[in-house]
This record gives C-alpha cells, sequence and structure tokens, in this order.
C-alpha cells in the first residue's frame, strides 16, 4: 500500500485507529478453546466487528511464533482474511545486517506479503536497507518508545549535546522517505511526540501506548499530527480484551467505534483531510 491509499483510507473512514492483534492463548474467552484454531477464529471476529473503524492491523509477531508452526499459520490466515485495503503491519522489531536482514525482508514482504514491518536501528543502515529495497513496502523504525527502558539508551545525551533518538531520526530519515519509512514514537510522552514531528514533518509515526498503557489520544493529535493526519494510533488490549464472553466481538467492535468517533473529531480539529 502506497502513501497515497493510506491517507485516502484515513479521509474515507474518519479514522487512524490500528487494531494490535496481540492474542494470546491464555486470554482469549474459553468457548473458542475447542476450535481448531482458536487464534484465527478470534482474529477473524475481531476483524469481522473492527474493520469498518481500523485503518490497521498490527500483530505482534511474538504471539504467533511463540506457538510453532500452528501459530505461523494461524498468523498466515489472519493475514489473507484482513481486508486487502486495510494496512497491515507485522510488528517483529527486527535488526540485523547482511544477508539475514535481507531474508526478513523477503520473510515479511514476499512470503506473508505484509505491507510494512517494524524494525530496530541501532546495527545502523545496513540494518535496515534491505527493506527499504521493496516497492510499496514501509519501514516503521522505533525511534522514541515509551516503555521504562527506552531511558536507557533513547533519551540519552551524546557529545553533539542531542539526545540519542534526534540523532537516529536526523541520520535514518536521509536513508528513507516520508513514502516508505514510518518511525514509532510512544503515546505516553507527549511533548516529545512534538519534538519528534519538528525533526521529521512528513512521516507517519506508528504511536501505541493509548488506552491501557495510559497515552493520551488528544496530547497524541495535539503533538503529532500534521495535514495528512500522519499518524497510525494503535489499541490493542483495549479493543481485542474489551469482552471476555461470547459476545467479545460486540465489545471490541465498540471500543474501536468510540475511538473513530474520537479520531474523526481530531481529524477536523487538527488535519486537512
Amino acid at each position: 500500500m502506497n502513501r497515497q491509499e493510506l491517507i485516502q483510507q484515513i479521509k474515507a473512514k474518519q479514522s487512524f485507529l490500528c487494531v494490535g492483534l496481540d492474542t494470546d492463548l491464555q486470554k482469549i474467552p474459553s468457548h473458542l478453546h475447542g476450535a481448531k484454531d482458536p487464534i484465527f477464529e478470534f482474529n477473524k471476529e475481531i476483524i469481522d466487528q473492527t474493520a469498518d473503524f481500523a485503518v490497521a492491523y498490527k500483530p505482534n509477531i511474538a504471539f504467533y511464533e511463540a506457538l510453532g508452526p500452528r501459530g505461523w499459520e494461524s498468523l498466515a490466515k489472519t493475514l489473507e482474511y484482513i481486508p486487502k485495503d486495510i494496512f497491515t503491519i507485522a510488528d517483529a522489531k527486527r535488526g540485523d545486517i547482511g544477508n539475514t536482514s535481507g531474508l526478513y525482508a523477503k520473510a515479511f514482504f514476499e512470503t506473508m506479503d505484509f505491507d510494512s514491518i517494524t524494525v530496530a536501528p541501532y546495527m545502523g543502515v545496513d540494518s535496515v536497507g534491505p527493506f527499504l529495497e521493496y516497492a510499496g513496502k514501509w519501514v516503521i523504525l522505533l525511534a522514541l518508545t515509551s516503555n521504562e527502558g527506552s531511558h536507557d539508551f533513547q533519551v540519552t545525551t551524546l557529545q553533539n549535546g542531542k539526545p540519542l533518538y534526534q540523532e537516529v531520526l536526523e541520520k535514518s530519515s536521509q536513508w528513507g522517505s516520508p513514502d516508505n519509512m514510518m518511525y514509532v514514537v510512544g503515546a505516553t510522552r507527549g511533548e516529545k511526540i512534538g519534538a519528534v514531528r519538528k525533526i521529521v514533518p512528513d512521516h507517519f509515526f506508528l504511536v501505541p501506548g493509548v488506552g491501557a498503557q495510559g497515552g493520551s489520544l488528544q496530547e497524541v493529535a495535539k503533538y503529532g499530527m500534521n495535514k495528512n493526519c500522519g499518524l497510525l494510533v494503535n489499541s490493542s488490549r483495549g479493543i481485542i480484551y474489551a469482552g471476555k464472553d461470547k459476545d467479545f466481538g460486540k465489545a471490541a467492535r465498540q471500543e474501536a467505534k468510540i475511538l473513530q468517533a474520537e479520531m474523526a473529531d481530531l481529524l477536523a480539529l487538527y488535519s486537512e483531510l
């Protein structure tokens, strides 16, 4: 999916919602456990109920690969089921070099045909470049995350007086463009989102941390939105585990609908869509 197609989806749905498919076998409703593929049955219902409001789905690959071959099968079926006009993100956080990086790119962009993948930047251009060779595909680079340990490195001040995350943004923005590179920016860092936006004004941000992690959607839009929206805001637990019984899909739909309505108001306030 190219940039203009993604923007058109946001405009059409008046939404910049990404639903995270962090599907945990221990957390899905018990009535699904007897199904041949409980993970896929859960994901299928979530997709059916939220596709009206979501412009992206983001399976966290760890939840699938932890289950071995059957997990990869569930992932493949899920990816095939997602409507083709909805952006797909492999939340895999890969970050290696040389042939290994190239094979990761082939795995997620050719074999599985995801639209994008999250990538760690700290081995430099060698680890990112192979992913950028695929036309119509996106790298989503970890820039400024919201976990506690992010302070260990990301905000460390370098000898040139810049925090490390700023150096990563400035350097990596030369490798790709707003047409094939996005950045992960945590929602729990309101003013920091604004600082990142000043460095990369035209790139899309994938923003986790809204909802269960305490991030504010209003703060994210205030500091991070640009004229084309420029945001994909992810909600995982807050949507997919909103309900615990046979009506879990309806509960997920209600939560997604609430977020979409808020997003429509924010688009009218801060964007030109």
